[in-house]
């Protein structure tokens, strides 16, 4: 309504590119989106008059932890989702545990829109494991989801959603390595590209599988993982990173947890990250800013707490 120039500044998709880019380069706005109970601090007590109470979703400080705002569901759900990746401030969400016909959401809180994808053509199939990932992929300037669903019998199925066609495809050559046993809650989204961790026999391995070019490819991972409770993928330094909390610590009244980032197809360790005994019980991940996110729980008083390391 005040200047027509700058509606069409700011509505290009050039100042969009530039400011989101500026805003990751700079950590700016970054938030945690968590589903949670309305008193975050409380103790399991069934006197408790909180414990009742419905969860809901709110954004939480990436620095202090501290909760900025509440946000209410797109469709006033409240029922428990999972979020199956986040990008530029979209995020995916569906249900914790993953059906054939669940519903997706590709949602942005900050202006409390959201889309629907289309219903799948494979909705009439019954599937044992279904994975969802979602995420940009820059070369095609294109939001995509990824879905892969596996029947009892083993057949393989996959489809990729794109937000700016607002449509499904479903790939035909699915590669006859991909016969294997899936790990679940294993995976990450990274530059369009998404990663899994699969399992053959005793032998372990990183499927990635661009959304774009819809090229699969397998990598092996290190001899020294051989536990996948353990085991998490996620992105260090603009890198695929594997984080292994499994082998004890040569120093006294210590752990720690092993890394190795992918560079150029091969696997290359880190310098283990070290912490006294006891003080974390898993890790949850890394952080935009390359930090270890940390979870520290005490399981007899119904708390815990994130830590960035």
């Amino acid at each position: 309504c005040t200047c027509k120039f700058w509606s069409d500044l700011i509505s290009s998709s050039s100042f969009v590119s530039t400011q989101l880019h500026r805003n990751i380069t700079k950590y700016a706005h970054v938030h945690l989106l968590c589903l949670h109970h309305p008193n975050v601090r409380r103790q399991v007590n069934p006197d408790d008059p909180y414990v009742k109470q419905e969860c809901q979703w709110s954004l939480f400080s990436n620095v202090t932890f501290e909760e900025c705002s509440k946000l209410s569901h797109p469709l006033r759900s409240t029922e428990y989702f999972g979020i199956y990746g986040s990008s530029n401030g979209l995020i995916c969400i569906s249900d914790e545990i993953l059906n054939f016909n669940s519903p997706i959401l590709i949602w942005n809180p900050s202006v409390r829109k959201f889309r629907t994808p289309p219903t799948s053509t494979n909705i009439n199939i019954k599937f044992t494991y279904i994975a969802l990932q979602f995420g940009f992929h820059p070369r095609y300037n294109d939001y995509k989801a990824v879905r892969m669903m596996r029947t009892n019998k083993g057949a393989l199925a996959v489809e990729v959603y794109s937000l700016r066609a607002d449509s499904w495809k479903i790939l035909e050559a699915i590669p006859p390595w991909l016969k294997c046993t899936w790990q679940h809650h294993k995976g990450t989204f990274f530059n369009g590209v998404a990663y899994h961790i699969i399992q053959k026999g005793l032998m372990f391995s990183i499927m990635s599988f661009d959304s774009g070019s819809e090229e699969f490819k397998e990598f092996i991972a290190p001899d020294a993982i051989c536990n996948p409770c353990a085991l998490c993928i996620d992105v260090y330094k603009e890198q695929i990173c594997l984080l292994l909390d499994f082998y004890p610590c040569e120093e006294e009244d210590m752990e720690k947890i092993d890394l190795w980032v992918l560079q150029e197809k091969r696997w290359k360790q880190l310098c283990p990250f070290t912490y006294p005994l006891d003080s974390y019980d898993r890790t949850i991940g890394i952080s935009i800013d390359n930090k270890l996110l940390m979870l520290r729980g005490d399981y007899m008083r119904g708390i815990a707490d994130l830590h960035l390391c």
